[in-house]
């Protein structure tokens, strides 16, 4: 797997260690997913409330069967969800 540098949580300051919180307001801990993101701390953001916008907002889908396309498209992808 390649190495990301990222940003120690406990290093964090300004909008990432507000991000960071926000993460564990909202997850309980900082998944990989958005701590690989540590370096840009506006693109973290804006990621987040882009998946925010798409998974929990108002959808003629369900969140469970956005959830599911998620992990479909994860599996066809090869990737891990």
């Amino acid at each position: 797997m390649p190495y990301i540098q990222q940003i120690a949580i406990a290093e964090a300051t300004g909008l990432l260690k507000a991000q960071f919180d926000a993460a564990i307001k909202r997850a309980g801990r900082v998944w990989h997913i958005v701590h690989i993101m540590s370096l840009n701390a506006k693109v973290m953001r804006d990621s987040m409330a882009f998946y925010i916008t798409i998974m929990k907002s108002e959808s003629p889908l369900t969140r469970a069967q956005r959830e599911m396309l998620a992990t479909v498209v994860s599996v066809e992808n090869e990737c891990f969800y």
